[in-house]
């Protein structure tokens, strides 16, 4: 026997997918379970857009209504806004779609499996699989995914299950347990959501200072400061507020003030931060702790 009839033998009993909002998430992940060897076979669809999603990302998928597709599938993908999660499932359960013995799976950050207790309840198999990826309804998300993580949240009798479903779609599943599962994605938010904030505001204040390209500035210099802070932590930090230069942040202030006032109070709050986490490694000496402290309070 080969080494594909092996792996064939080895992986566990192929599904019948149904996705419930293929939106750029339903649709990349829906994908990927069919290149894992399961099949879409059902998705909803009302806009125009959902519908030429459908068709070329998920092809063998016909259209249908929530409790069609429920009865269907053996998985049923919700992939919809966070706050429609309890709501749509508690719809669901209480118009009666079948959804006992079927895995229900999620991919919000912020909630693990409690948000899906109704249909629990209802003899539901409960699943989070969270991908820890951007996504812009390009060819390039299905790849992304491969190479991802997956936050994965399940009942503990489950979590064979989870896990082996993001390894099949080739990620990498973490644990996550179900009381972190906010602070968990409160991190992942706070990186990847406020990092895009911070460089659109630093790209446009080298614009007002004259730099034709930003982007190529910025790249390198930010490159390296990411693989220094994941490989290294805090003391991978450089820059005035590791120095203790309280003049040259007080220059910032006053620029930031006549050219970018917007920014002021975020580089003060981070300024503050930088130094507080800066202090506490012994990176910052205490004296130029309280020079810095006092420009940023002015």
């Amino acid at each position: 026997m080969g080494v594909a009839d092996d792996d064939t033998r080895n992986r566990p009993a192929r599904l019948a997918i149904g996705v419930i909002g293929p939106g750029r998430v339903g649709s990349a992940v829906g994908a990927a379970l069919e290149r894992a060897g399961h099949t879409v076979v059902a998705a909803t669809a009302v806009s125009e857009e959902s519908k030429w999603r459908v068709a070329e990302r998920l092809p063998s998928a016909r259209v249908m209504e929530p409790a069609a597709l429920v009865d269907a599938a053996d998985l049923v993908l919700l992939t919809v806004p966070d706050d429609a999660l309890a709501p749509l499932v508690r719809g669901l359960v209480e118009t009666g779609a079948p959804v006992e013995g079927k895995l229900l799976v999620h991919t919000s950050g912020s909630h693990g499996h409690g948000v899906l207790c109704s249909a629990t309840a209802a003899g539901a198999l409960p699943l989070a699989l969270h991908p820890v990826m951007t996504f812009t309804g390009r060819d390039e998300d299905l790849d992304r995914l491969a190479s991802c993580t997956f936050g994965v949240t399940a009942p503990e009798p489950l979590r064979p299950i989870a896990e082996a479903l993001v390894v099949e779609m080739g990620a990498e599943p973490v644990w996550i347990a179900e009381e972190y599962r906010s602070l968990y994605h409160a991190a992942l938010a706070g990186g990847a959501n406020h990092l895009v904030t911070l460089v659109a505001q630093s790209a446009e204040q080298l614009r007002t200072a004259g730099v034709a390209d930003p982007g190529r500035m910025l790249g390198p210099l930010l490159g390296a400061a990411l693989d220094n802070a994941l490989r290294l932590g805090i003391d991978g930090l450089s820059g005035p507020v590791l120095r203790g230069d309280a003049e040259t942040v007080a220059g910032h202030l006053s620029e930031l003030r006549a050219h970018s006032p917007e920014s002021v109070d975020a580089y003060v709050a981070l300024a503050r931060l930088t130094a507080g986490r800066a202090l506490d490694a012994g990176l910052l000496k205490p004296h130029d702790a309280e020079r810095l402290l006092d420009v940023l309070q002015a």
